[in-house]
């Protein structure tokens, strides 16, 4: 190859092949199964990303580009209307000459023209080979010869790339695939950096641009991409909630590269904190060139709750209950609970419950929790006809501290909790027959003071245990899940120095599929197996709003469950959807002489129901018929959603 002495850094023609575009705005759109639909969005008019060739080509060389244009027009304009008689291209060394001439239109034979001769000035450029192109005509006995001087391009030697953190320098080396030793050809560099702008897009970086190409004489080829980082966060409509309780939820970093998946999962989670009714992000531009400033605007919603309740009977006399709370006390983040229950006789005025959560107790959003209670309630329990077999005060209180931290994966969160638990046993009601169970005497008659004490001691007691649970959690919105999964595993021991001893183990599937825009198919599945000696509050139950609908609220207890459910839910007016759903489940007792997953004794059951989002939280009415057993059709009115 011979040797050129005019390479400059940026030559002015080495890219004229790559595409003149206009500056776009960045615009993100985010859909959401969320009635507030929120969005990401750019403000409009203002959040500039740089085209890819406005760097390549520089103004003052466009300009000169267009004057040699009009110089070459006006050295064509005498030769009009001639015939050509030959085209010759001078100074390519390394190409195949005839290759090249057939984008030519203005070929031997055919007539000169000047529509003619700027296209097929534009054809090789086009081909992205050469850097600069000078044509000369010369008039010849049969008319016209045309002569392009034509400078190559160089051998490709070697691509370096900078400001890439999110794709690797071999992964772009791909995707550019210029073979080394080859005349370098800007029309694949410019399919390259479309490439590399295209995957960025793929991968949610939507402001990632190539901003400079730069050809060295050695065929050196050096790409500069930008990323497109956040400046700032900026929070508006807040006047409760702490600016870091919101910021910390956001998967967005200051200094790091805008990702619009990043920010639909950051809106997820801002919403599923449940202090807001709409949550909305918007793009600001940045103080330095293509970034942004992340302006995220909230509307909250009262989070605090305050319940107060009051009963008369003869037995008990005047009754009362406070209950107050807030999921976002005084702004912070944190959860506060305090249920107080008084009067009537000493079985009720020392019932009181206490619960505190803190979600972000370190920077690697470890939750810590807290639990103290101390009640007394009246406890009617039925064996599996639905008869009636005790009714009587039982006291409960503990203790409960639980940890959970995120984990590299921010959908599956590790916890462990310690549980002190101790139920006693305080007074019958009247008509006590507690000592009716499997094996005693059907008839409800008093039993010996032995039997009694006996049945106590198995279902009243301490009980010391640790919970170690795996949660992997990827529904789109915890309140009213269109898409993803709540997936929960589970393993609790007891022993150290309660009055019981076992192993519990419990499995939690639950998906979501959208059908349509927002009818949603719902699926649970729960399956549990224990071992040991263990009390039956403790025991796995199934039964009523929760599990098996149809049927009383936890009728059938045992040491092994399995259930499952399917609902079909369609939205009907604003905050209410229907429901349509089938359960099936069983608890299999040793003390009824069950064997562990006798599916020949499974429940099953169907319904309708009611989901209204109300300013207390989720309400529930279901009306569940039993299918096999049970005594008719029931309605059940709870708080909380579903599954």
């Amino acid at each position: 190859m011979k040797k050129r002495k005019i390479w400059q850094p940026l030559a002015a023609g080495i890219l004229t092949s790559l595409l003149l575009t206009s500056p776009v705005y960045a615009e993100v759109s985010v859909s959401q199964p969320l009635e507030h639909k929120p969005k990401v969005e750019a403000a409009e008019g203002k959040l500039k990303v740089e085209p890819l060739s406005k760097s390549v080509m520089p103004e003052a060389n466009l300009q000169k580009e267009q004057s040699k244009a009009a110089d070459n027009a006006a050295k064509a304009a005498p030769y009009v209307g001639s015939l050509v008689a030959k085209v010759s291209l001078i100074g390519i060394d390394n190409l195949d000459q005839e290759k090249i001439k057939e984008v030519l239109k203005m070929k031997p034979g055919t007539t000169f023209t000047s529509d003619g001769f700027e296209a097929d000035m534009r054809s090789l450029y086009e081909t992205g080979l050469f850097y600069e192109i000078t044509p000369s005509f010369r008039e010849v006995p049969e008319g016209v010869q045309i002569d392009y001087t034509i400078m190559e391009n160089p051998a490709f030697a070697q691509l370096d790339v900078e400001g890439n953190t999110k794709i690797s320098t071999a992964e772009i080396r791909k995707m550019v695939d210029i073979p080394k030793g080859q005349v370098l050809n800007t029309k694949k560099v410019n399919e390259g950096a479309r490439r590399i702008e295209s995957e960025y897009s793929k991968q949610g970086y939507i402001l990632a641009r190539v901003n400079d190409i730069r050809l060295l004489p050695d065929g050196h080829l050096a790409i500069l991409i930008n990323e497109g980082v956040v400046e700032d966060f900026k929070i508006k409509g807040n006047t409760k909630t702490k600016d870091y309780v919101i910021t910390r939820e956001m998967k967005l970093k200051k200094g790091q590269p805008f990702n619009a998946k990043a920010a639909r999962r950051s809106m997820q989670r801002i919403y599923n904190l449940g202090y807001f009714e709409d949550v909305n992000i918007k793009l600001n531009p940045g103080q330095q060139q293509n970034t942004v400033v992340v302006e995220i605007t909230v509307s909250e919603m009262s989070t605090g709750t305050f319940g107060i309740g009051a009963g008369y009977s003869d037995a008990d006399g005047i009754l009362g209950m406070i209950s107050i709370g807030d999921k976002n006390f005084r702004g912070t983040g944190d959860k506060v609970n305090l249920r107080w229950e008084f009067g009537g006789d000493d079985v009720y005025n020392k019932n009181y419950e206490l619960s505190y959560v803190r979600p972000w107790i370190d920077n690697k959003q470890t939750t810590m929790g807290i639990t103290i209670y101390n009640m007394t309630n009246e406890y009617v329990d039925y064996n599996r006809d639905s008869d009636e077999i005790a009714r009587y005060y039982k006291k409960r209180r503990g203790e409960e501290i639980s940890f959970s931290r995120v984990t590299d994966n921010e959908f599956i969160t590790n916890s462990v909790t310690l549980k002190n638990r101790d139920d006693s046993y305080v007074k019958p009601v009247s008509g006590y027959k507690y000592q009716y169970f499997e094996g005693y005497d059907r008839d409800g008659t008093q039993q010996s003071a032995d039997v009694i004490a006996e049945r106590q001691a198995q279902n009243f007691g301490l009980t010391r245990s640790v919970i170690f649970a795996r949660t992997l959690d990827s529904r789109d919105n915890i309140y009213d899940p269109h898409e993803g999964k709540r997936n929960n595993y589970s393993v609790e021991v007891a022993s150290f120095g309660g009055d019981f001893s076992f192993q519990k183990y419990s499995a939690d599937y639950r998906y979501y599929y959208r059908q349509g825009v927002n009818n949603v198919i719902a699926v649970n599945l729960g399956v549990g197996f224990a071992n040991g000696d263990m009390p039956l509050s403790q025991r796995f139950s199934v039964g009523g709003s929760d599990t098996l609908r149809g049927y009383r609220d936890d009728i059938f207890k045992g040491n092994s469950m399995l259930r499952g459910s399917v609902e079909y839910r369609i939205p009907l007016v604003k905050k209410v959807q229907g429901v349509v759903f089938t359960d099936a489940g069983y608890a299999w007792s040793k003390d009824y002489g069950e064997n562990n997953f006798e599916l020949g004794l499974m429940k099953y059951s169907a319904g309708i129901g009611l989901r209204i989002n109300s300013p207390l939280g989720p309400l529930r009415l279901d009306y569940g018929i039993p299918l096999n057993g049970g005594d008719g059709g029931r309605f059940h009115f709870s708080f909380g959603g579903q599954f």
